[in-house]
């Protein structure tokens, strides 16, 4: 009698990793005070820990691009507008010599 295939979901991989027995108790322990199973323990909390690193990576990286773009655009400011310059003219006229 011929088994049934096994389904394969295209989303979802295998993951193999190889720890210490320690560690392994560590993680197990961790896993059963928090009501999971040691995998579902192991991949949330090193998906979160992955979410973390990137969240922080783009942080900085974004913040230096900032940095540089305001920089520059202050180095090199576009001459204004006309329609920016009566607005200045206006709020100096109605706001400032009030």
């Amino acid at each position: 009698m011929a088994h049934p295939a096994k389904k394969h979901t295209p989303d979802i991989e295998r993951l193999e990793a190889r720890i210490s027995a320690d560690k392994k108790s560590i993680l197990k322990n961790a896993a059963d005070l928090s009501g999971r199973t040691l995998t579902d323990f192991v991949i949330n909390s090193a998906y979160e820990a992955a979410v973390r690193v990137i969240q922080e990576y783009q942080q900085v990286h974004l913040s230096v691009r900032d940095r540089e773009i305001f920089i520059s655009t202050l180095l090199n400011a576009p001459t204004p507008s006309d329609k920016l310059v009566k607005a200045v003219k206006k709020y100096k006229k109605d706001v400032i010599s009030k």
